[in-house]
């Protein structure tokens, strides 16, 4: 069976003067027109070829020997070229753009964007792209405790946190507890594994281990100390929504960079903040 949206190996089954009719070998009561712009110079009948089946504008079966950069059931980032009354076209390296229609985009793309998405076929038997990639993205990635990734947000979930594909293929969560600065859909990410869970997803958090994230936190505090004259008038009874939102630090993340410079002789604590010692 000839396959819409894969790449495939057929048959040239008959030459007509715009191209070539392939089909599956030995099964010449299905075929597809490779048109004659696409026909490999000297190729006969019952040579095989390897092309990529999709609609032309007619929305007819054709094949292509051109491969673009997306197949079926994968993913891939893509250039939006165009937003029209009925979704967004995008770039994905054939003569006809493939459309993410409105339903299908987790959040209004611009042209120009990039954009992560699959493609699957949809109730009228045409190609096209969805931003809802989650059932698209695999388990069985690489990667374990510790290291380090990149990836595309892709959704986000308030009540879980920001979804993320992986290399643009694994699937993995930044959980809401450890969403310490907002996150866009579409924004790439480096991140840490903190969890690789029974099922093959990773868990993710976008800063790093306690010990090297509490240098980094403490910087953060002493340089806004010396911005405002050696006094923050922050405390242990500060609510942790005011720490979150003048420093997006967590309270204890806080907690633990003010007791580093404590530690270190750098400020002095009081009922009312915190004091640069000078």
């Amino acid at each position: 069976m000839i396959k819409l949206g894969e790449v495939q190996t057929l048959e040239v089954l008959k030459s007509t003067d715009f191209g070539v009719y392939l089909c599956e070998s030995g099964q010449n009561n299905s075929s597809i027109l490779l048109p004659k712009n696409q026909v490999p110079q000297g190729i006969q009948n019952e040579d095989k070829i390897e092309v990529f089946v999709y609609k032309d504008s007619e929305d007819r079966p054709i094949a292509t020997t051109t491969i673009p950069v997306l197949t079926l059931g994968k993913t891939a980032v893509l250039k939006v070229k165009e937003v029209t009354t009925i979704g967004a076209f995008l770039d994905w390296g054939l003569a006809k753009d493939l459309l993410l229609p409105f339903k299908e985009q987790t959040e209004r793309v611009q042209t120009g964007k990039d954009v992560l998405v699959a493609l699957y076929i949809d109730k009228s038997d045409r190609l096209c792209a969805t931003m809802k990639v989650y059932e698209y993205l695999d388990c069985n990635s690489p990667y374990k405790k510790d290291d380090r990734v990149n990836g595309v947000v892709y959704e986000i979930i308030e009540s879980f946190g920001a979804f993320v594909a992986v290399d643009n293929h694994y699937c993995a969560l930044v959980p809401t507890k450890e969403l310490h600065r907002a996150l866009k859909v579409g924004d790439v990410i480096d991140a840490r594994v903190i969890q690789v869970k029974n099922d093959g997803k990773l868990d993710l958090s976008i800063r790093e281990k306690s010990h090297i994230q509490m240098d980094a936190d403490s910087e953060l505090i002493y340089e806004k100390l010396q911005e405002c004259s050696g006094f923050l008038p922050f405390h242990d009874k500060t609510e942790s929504e005011i720490i979150k939102a003048e420093f997006n630090l967590s309270k204890n993340a806080f907690k633990r960079a003010v007791g580093r410079l404590l530690k270190e002789g750098k400020i002095t604590l009081s009922d009312n903040g915190i004091k640069l010692v000078k």
